[in-house]
């Protein structure tokens, strides 16, 4: 036994040691396509404008995360000018403003209308009035365009924007999205992007946090500086301000989630100017700058992991909030379960799909790395198969190989030699993998791509159907911002498996935890939750079908009323009947109108599944239009426009998103000026006997060399232990 503990410590040590080149691997990797910044046609002979300034700030509590980003564009030139600006779309992400400085002074957007907001933004800009728009071009990107940015001055903007917080096993991930995924070929071809940040660049986040948290990460930029804040656990911060190129900071994956606050040798020279976050006063024009020199580039994504404390309880967390003399209130319920999901030991067959189109040019060497290390942890008792696609698929190992060292290390070799181009037909690479899966074999299909399928069959339908044929998951690692999370998500969702979204700058030891715990353990199927004693309604997401060791299940919907309510979660295993209960009170709250555009976002999201798996029939966008209308969200079918105030008022047009604004202010601000509030609504009658699943391993501090190398032996016996059906 202690041989056999030596041998696989050796081995592990091996793989730790590989972990940490992979920062340097990573760090390597090329932007991806354009960037986030100021668009200008390819072929043009315009004058380009330049971001004077880019400053972020994320608050993230009770459930959800809002991104504020305050821009100034500088006009150097002798000629007004129209500015253009692309943003990756982040996941899940809803804007809630877009407010434009007209002398000096901020005017929020109001949501309309995708042609009508467009006509309006076009007759303002021909009769030479400020003014400006937000779109959304489907999953690729936010859009916005400000005209006139005067000769020799600047413009201030303002982008707002909510999205539920990711927490998995433990581990809460905010990614800021700046890398473009190259998916949109149209636009590649079309715009070339000035990415270069001239005079001042910050990225705040706050992190206020029911539970405590032991640490927090930004693996891919080590000059943050991380903090506690208040003389406790629950309240964090992530500065990175002034930085020198972001993609030139080097990613080390030795260092864990500290609790220390860090600063990096890299922080630029003129890291002395002191940038404060934004505020109101801030001018809404600056001197024009003749310096070609810059302080960030908005190439690549920052990512914070933060990671919760030891033995928390499972939990329910509930979030309401009701306007005052209204009788519906909106509600936000997080289902955190025990850990109480057995492991696996069942073996199994793995065909790998995997996308070498040229849209994952830049992701491509991210997509290798991680499947060669799933690889070299597949149990020597199953069999693997490779597939790559672009305009058709072609399988590399042509025929299922057993997992021996020696076929690991020749196959990761053939699969390092491939190279990324052409076309994606997606839907015949996936039919072609659900052809070769063995009937007497428990199979699983493991997808890598962007999912920007643009050739032979595309429509999502056809994808949904396919996949309902076989008993197999189908487990998908999303790679890059610009993916087709719509259609890969719903993929995974009709064939019981899960989607992982992955990132340049993510650290990919932490994506191989998520996925080899999920997939190592039995999972909760046909999930239902219901609840009574109290009125509910428009209940989203309308189906969750499975949830797997570590996932939490959020739930947004109306109710009618205060008082108790029971709430069941129940769902399979294993074909057994699981039940979780408890009984807490509704109690009606002022503090979170922000769930109101979170719940209505998420309404959004299954009308537009819906309306992709029906058809393009007109019911369900003109529904999507109402509901993103009355609560001000940008959408596919729906713009933001700003204008003078006399405009609005000339044109008849309510101010109902500058009030809804000013009341998500006020709130902010007075939950910013309370103690941290830990939602937790079972703690009377607890719906979970154990505690949440967790990656941690112990007390905070770093993650060390010994520490990964234990991880990587519990990977190489954790992923011996997956079954693929759906059970």
């Amino acid at each position: 036994m202690k041989s056999l503990f030596n041998n696989s410590l050796s081995c592990a040590f091996r793989r730790t040691v590989k972990a940490i080149t992979l920062g340097s691997i990573l760090s390597a990797v090329a932007g991806i396509g354009n960037a986030a910044g100021l668009m200008t046609p390819t072929s043009a002979k315009l004058p380009e404008l330049e971001i004077r300034s880019h400053d972020v700030v994320v608050t993230i509590e009770d459930g959800y995360a809002v991104t504020q980003v305050d821009q100034v564009f500088s006009n150097p030139h002798g000629q007004d000018l129209e500015a253009t600006y692309h943003f990756p779309v982040p996941d899940k992400a809803a804007v809630s403003e877009f407010t434009v400085w007209i002398d000096g002074q901020p005017v929020i957007g109001e949501v309309l209308e995708k042609q009508q907001a467009q006509t309006i933004y076009q007759e303002e800009k021909a009769a030479g009035r400020e003014t400006g728009i937000a779109n959304k071009n489907k999953h690729y990107n936010f859009e916005i365009k400000v005209s006139p940015v005067r000769a020799a001055q600047d413009t201030r903007v303002r982008l707002v924007y909510l999205q539920a917080a990711s927490i998995d096993t433990g581990i809460g991930r905010y990614v800021y999205p700046l890398e473009d995924g190259g998916t949109d070929d149209q636009a590649t071809s079309f715009w070339t992007a000035n990415d270069k940040v001239r005079e001042s660049f910050s990225f705040t986040m706050n992190l206020r946090s029911g539970y405590p948290v032991s640490g927090l990460r930004v693996p891919a930029h080590p000059a943050a500086i991380v903090t506690q804040q208040n003389g406790g656990n629950l309240e964090w911060q992530v500065l990175l301000q002034n930085t020198q190129p972001l993609s030139a900071t080097p990613i080390d994956t030795t260092e864990g989630i500290s609790s220390r606050s860090t600063i990096n040798s890299n922080i630029s020279s003129n890291n002395d100017d002191n940038v404060t976050p934004p505020t109101d006063d801030l001018p809404a024009t600056l001197p024009a700058t003749s310096s070609r020199t810059h302080v960030a580039s908005l190439d690549k994504d920052i990512v914070v992991y933060w990671r919760l404390a030891e033995g928390l309880p499972g939990s329910i967390d509930l979030v309401t909030h009701k306007t005052p003399g209204h009788d519906r209130g909106t509600f936000m319920l997080t289902v955190t379960p025990g850990d109480d999901l057995g492991k696996i030991t069942e073996g199994r067959d793995w065909a790998f799909v995997l996308d070498k189109s040229g849209s994952m040019k830049g992701k491509y060497q991210t997509l290798i790395d991680g499947v060669q290390k799933a690889l070299a942890n597949l149990n020597y008792e199953d069999r693997f198969r490779l597939i790559t696609f672009n305009n058709q698929a072609q399988e590399l190992t042509r025929g299922w190989v057993n997992v021996t060292p020696e076929n690991v290390n020749h196959w990761s070799r053939k699969l390092a030699t491939t190279r990324p181009d052409g076309g994606t037909d997606l839907y015949s690479a996936t039919q072609s993998a659900l052809r070769v899966l063995d009937a007497d074999r428990t199979s699983a299909l493991v997808l890598v791509t962007d999912g920007e399928a643009n050739l032979g069959v595309t429509e999502k339908k056809a994808f949904l159907q396919l996949m309902q044929k076989r008993d197999v998951r189908l487990f998908t690692a999303v790679m890059g911002n610009g993916a087709n999370r719509p259609l890969l998500e719903a993929m995974t969702e009709v064939s019981n498996g899960f989607a992982i979204s992955v990132s340049n700058s993510d650290d990919i030891v932490g994506k191989l935890m998520e996925f080899t715990s999920k997939v190592s353990h039995e999972a909760l199927h046909n999930v239902k939750l219901d609840i009574s004693g109290i009125k509910t309604a428009d209940l989203t997401p309308h189906v969750t079908t499975t949830l797997y060791r570590g996932e939490q299940l959020v739930l947004l919907g109306h109710y009618w009323g205060d008082g108790e309510a029971t709430v069941t979660l129940s769902g399979k295993v294993s074909g057994e009947k699981k039940q979780y209960q408890s009984r807490f009170v509704f109690t009606d709250s002022t503090s979170n109108p922000e769930i109101e555009r979170l719940w209505a976002y998420a309404k959004i999201q299954d009308l537009q599944a819906m309306q992709n798996y029906l058809g393009s029939g007109n019911e369900h966008k003109n529904a999507i239009i109402d509901i993103a209308i009355a609560n001000s969200l940008v959408t596919d079918h729906t713009s933001m426009v700003v204008m003078r105030d006399e405009q609005f008022e000339a044109r008849g047009i309510e101010r109902k998103n500058r009030d809804r604004r000013q009341q998500e202010t006020r709130a902010a601000a007075n939950r910013a000026a309370a103690p941290v509030v830990n939602r937790r609504a079972d703690t009377r009658q607890p719906a979970f006997k154990q505690q949440r699943a967790s990656h941690s391993g112990g007390g905070g501090g770093s993650l060390s060399i010994e520490w990964l190398g234990f991880l990587l032996i519990i990977l190489c016996v954790a992923l011996r232990g997956y079954t693929g059906k759906k059970r």
